[in-house]
């Protein structure tokens, strides 16, 4: 699944785009991997699964993201 992540935001949220996409508002700063650990922290209860069911699987230096849902 496609995700545009948007680091230092207000707020912690996460919205469906038209196109079928995600895109995630994160609090954390992108260092150390801070921001990915968030993301797929707001991905899980997005779709109401547990953490480790989610991973980055493309993009874990970049705001345009693949993430992966494993069922």
């Amino acid at each position: 699944m496609r995700v545009k992540a948007v680091p230092k935001s207000r707020e912690q949220r996460v919205e469906r785009l038209a196109d079928g996409s995600l895109k995630a508002w994160l609090r954390s700063a992108p260092e150390g991997g801070k921001a990915n650990a968030e993301l797929v922290e707001a991905i899980a209860e997005f779709f109401k699964v547990k953490k480790s069911c989610v991973r980055v699987a493309r993009g874990a230096k970049s705001r345009d993201k693949i993430v992966e849902i494993a069922l």
